[in-house]
C-alpha cells in the first residue's frame, strides 16, 4: 500500500494550489488551481489519500500504466492517457468499448455519460462501471468493478476518490492515447521510456504491484 507523501512543489505550483479552485470537484489538472491536500505522487497522478484504500501500482514490463485500488470487495483502474488538444477522447473509448461489449449500457453518471454491466474475462463475469474524464490534453479512465459497481455506498467513496484525483500531463509531446507515465512514489523521476500502443480495455491485464 502506498505511503501518503508531500510533494515538493515549486513556488508557482504551490501558488497554484493555494489559489481557489474554480469547480467544486475534480479530477483536477495539475495547472488548474485545486485543493491543496497531502496526495501519492506517482508522477503522471496525484492520488487522494485514503487510508481504507489499498493502492497499487499495474505495470506492463518495465513500465507504469495505471492504479489499482481496492476496498470493500471492489477495485477501482485508473488509467491517465495523453489526449488531443483539440477534442476529448471519451466518446471514441466509449465506441470501442461497447463494440466489445454489447451487454454494456449507457448511463448518466456523476461524470456524464458512463458505461454499466458485466465485464467478462476469462469465462467470468463481474458488475462493473466504465467512467471517461476528458480533460485539457489528458484523458482519465476508471473502471469499477465488484460491489462497489452496484452498491452506492461503496461506490461513494471511489467516487470522492476520482473527484480529488489531479492529472499531470506535462507539456512533452505525447503520442494520441499514449499512457501518461507513472513512477513508484519513492522513485525521484518517472521513466520517460514508453511504447506507443492503442487504447484496448480488453488486453490482458497488467501486472499489479504493491508497494510500501
Amino acid at each position: 500500500m502506498f505511503r501518503r507523501r508531500r510533494r515538493e512543489q515549486p513556488e508557482q505550483a504551490i501558488e497554484q494550489e493555494s489559489a481557489a479552485p474554480t469547480r467544486e470537484s475534480g479530477p483536477w489538472d495539475a495547472d488548474e488551481p485545486h485543493p491543496d491536500t497531502d496526495r501519492i505522487d506517482l508522477g503522471g497522478l496525484r492520488l487522494p489519500h485514503n487510508p481504507d484504500f489499498d493502492v497499487r501500482l499495474a505495470s506492463v514490463g518495465d513500465q507504469h500504466v495505471g492504479v489499482v485500488a481496492l476496498y470493500e470487495d471492489s477495485s477501482l483502474q485508473l488509467q491517465a492517457l495523453a489526449a488531443p488538444r483539440s477534442s476529448g477522447l471519451w466518446d471514441e473509448v466509449k465506441a470501442k468499448i461497447l463494440a466489445q461489449a454489447k451487454h454494456l449500457e449507457e448511463q448518466e453518471g456523476p461524470f456524464g455519460s458512463e458505461l454499466s454491466g458485466e465485464m467478462k474475462a476469462d469465462g467470468n463475469s463481474r458488475p462493473a462501471r466504465y467512467l471517461g474524464i476528458d480533460g485539457p490534453r489528458w484523458f482519465l479512465l476508471a473502471v469499477i468493478s465488484g460491489k462497489a459497481a452496484v452498491d452506492e455506498t461503496v461506490a461513494t467513496a471511489y467516487i470522492d476518490f476520482i473527484k480529488d484525483v489531479v492529472v499531470v500531463r506535462g507539456d512533452e509531446p505525447m503520442a494520441r492515447e499514449e499512457p501518461i507515465p507513472l513512477r513508484r512514489p519513492n522513485e525521484p523521476g518517472a521513466e520517460q521510456q514508453q511504447e506507443q500502443q492503442g487504447f484496448n480495455p480488453f488486453r490482458r491485464g497488467p501486472e499489479i504491484s504493491e508497494i510500501r
